[in-house]
């Protein structure tokens, strides 16, 4: 059986829809957060701001829980059948995997300074890997809250008129002059 969108797992696709990808972006910013801080933390040791020890330890602190996140994040969308971005995970979760199977995913001290532009280039890769998804669930989040205000019409409609009095407020002001 295909399941072709989230009603069959989650009942009502507009009551679950938005809390999907609320916890979908999350997840996203979640990892995107934990490679930038691994990137950042090897920038900094090939500027010398770190020791070798300091760096492994910050480092290898984030690397398992960013891959049980990135599995998870990965079976989030294969249960709910969002199979493009399942298909946009699972290359990562493939390396993730590869690299524990091979004893190659902590940082190693001893050899971080011969490794380190492997490793930096290696978590730049990453990061293309959560960018390209955080813009599509970013895509998907904003039609659910739409799609969301839109049986809310009331909503709407003061959201819309505070917009504009706030406008109005603004320009009275003079706050968008040069």
């Amino acid at each position: 059986m295909i399941v072709e969108n989230d009603s069959f797992f989650f009942g009502s696709n507009e009551r679950w829809d938005l809390m999907f990808w609320i916890c979908a972006f999350l997840m996203n910013t979640a990892l995107f957060a934990t490679n930038l801080h691994q990137l950042t933390c090897l920038a900094d040791l090939e500027d010398d701001y770190m020791n070798p020890f300091e760096t492994a330890g910050r480092v290898n602190a984030w690397i398992m829980p960013e891959f049980y996140l990135q599995g998870f994040f990965c079976a989030y969308f294969l249960v709910t059948g969002h199979w493009f971005l399942f298909l946009c995970a699972f290359p990562l979760l493939c390396y993730h995997v590869n690299m524990v199977i091979k004893r190659q995913h902590m940082l190693d001290v001893t050899e971080v300074f011969r490794n380190i532009k492997f490793e930096k280039r290696m978590r730049i890769v990453k990061m293309g890997f959560y960018v390209f998804p955080f813009f599509i669930i970013m895509i998907k989040l904003l039609i659910a809250i739409f799609n969301k205000l839109e049986g809310m019409k009331h909503a709407v409609h003061v959201f819309l008129v505070s917009v504009d009095s706030l406008i109005h407020h603004a320009e009275k002001k003079n706050y968008f002059s040069l």
